[in-house]
């Protein structure tokens, strides 16, 4: 239920602000999926106010974009609103573990409102996730270029660079996608407080927390310290006590990397149910993942159910058709 405090917003018809705020509101208390859902209603009024308009759409009377690739104008400020907007839905994605969601809109806010903090980080958060190391080291970098203080950036820099080391070697820096240039007037943007520019990208203090600070901050890193802790007894071949870890950061945030690395635990331990349900909460949360249908078509070929293990297979194939892995497993799965 939206109250119907002050201004222009009733309590029959709530305005884009009180949405946003009663996402706020349920996003503190844990609630993410209703918070999303407030957010989408928000962002569905602006765009239908936006379409009512004449000549809105975000083109200059010659029919070129407004905007593309720099710093919006101050007046600029229903693309402000809906970056807000977008950037909080990402968050509410993200603790959900929806990762690609939270990319998709953490890309929209940063078209309409390029290199703002929040949905910097949290794409970076959702990419790490993904293990898509690259994309996610360019975006850390990319938020360092706009303020250099944020700690969160640091930290993930240099995980990304661990991981990208561990990938693909030494030359891994070859690799990298380019990382933009931040202008200087974006610099200088995102440097001003929020207290003093409410109507700016960076969330104020009813905006969802993320990575500044406060226990949601507090329990990623720890869900991810408890995965990195995970990772090591992996690589001793103490599966049983890698479970364990994984469990426990599975707690604290639901990563699809996370569930296909217990699954592959689970494999080595024999348990297959377990393994190709763990695959299965993987895939919910990233429909292509290569490793979750991989790991999945193993436990069912153990669990002898060969026609949804080759169904996985195929399905792998379809992204990554040379993947030899998967050829050779199709193969004795074709045999069985």
């Amino acid at each position: 239920r939206l109250p119907g405090r002050g201004g222009s917003c009733g309590a029959m018809a709530a305005c884009p602000a009180a949405l946003r705020r009663a996402g706020n509101e349920e996003f503190r208390r844990g609630q993410y999926g209703p918070a999303a859902e407030l957010y989408s209603r928000a962002l569905a009024q602006l765009e239908a106010t936006g379409k009512a308009r004449p000549g809105a759409g975000g083109r200059a009377s010659g029919g070129t974009p407004l905007n593309r690739g720099c710093v919006p104008r101050a007046g600029d400020a229903s693309a402000e609103e809906r970056s807000v907007l977008l950037a909080n839905r990402a968050a509410c994605h993200l603790k959900d573990g929806a990762c690609s969601l939270c990319v998709a809109d953490c890309t929209s806010a940063l078209e309409l409102v390029p290199f703002g903090i929040k949905p910097l980080l949290r794409r970076a958060a959702a990419y790490e996730a993904l293990e898509r190391y690259s994309l996610a080291y360019v975006d850390y970098k990319t938020a360092l270029q706009v303020d250099c203080s944020v700690q969160a950036a640091h930290d993930g820099v240099n995980r990304m660079t661990k991981a990208l080391l561990e990938k693909d070697g030494v030359n891994w820096r070859q690799k990298l996608p380019p990382i933009p240039t931040v202008p200087v007037s974006a610099q200088t943007r995102w440097s001003i407080p929020s207290a003093q520019a409410p109507g700016t990208n960076t969330p104020p203090a009813t905006a969802p927390q993320g990575e500044r600070g406060g226990n949601t901050a507090a329990g990623m890193e720890r869900a991810r310290t408890l995965k990195e802790e995970g990772n090591e007894f992996v690589k001793k071949g103490n599966h049983k006590k890698a479970v364990e870890k994984y469990s426990e950061s599975l707690k604290l945030n639901k990563e699809c990397a996370t569930y296909t690395n217990r699954a592959l635990c689970y494999l080595a331990l024999k348990q297959y149910k377990e393994a190709a349900q763990d695959c299965t909460e993987a895939l919910k949360l990233d429909p292509k993942n290569v490793k979750a249908l991989y790991r999945r078509a193993q436990a069912l070929k153990e669990l002898k159910d060969y026609k949804s293990s080759i169904a996985d297979i195929k399905s792998l194939l379809k992204t990554e058709p040379k993947n030899t892995a998967a050829l050779r497993l199709l193969q004795e799965l074709n045999r069985a």
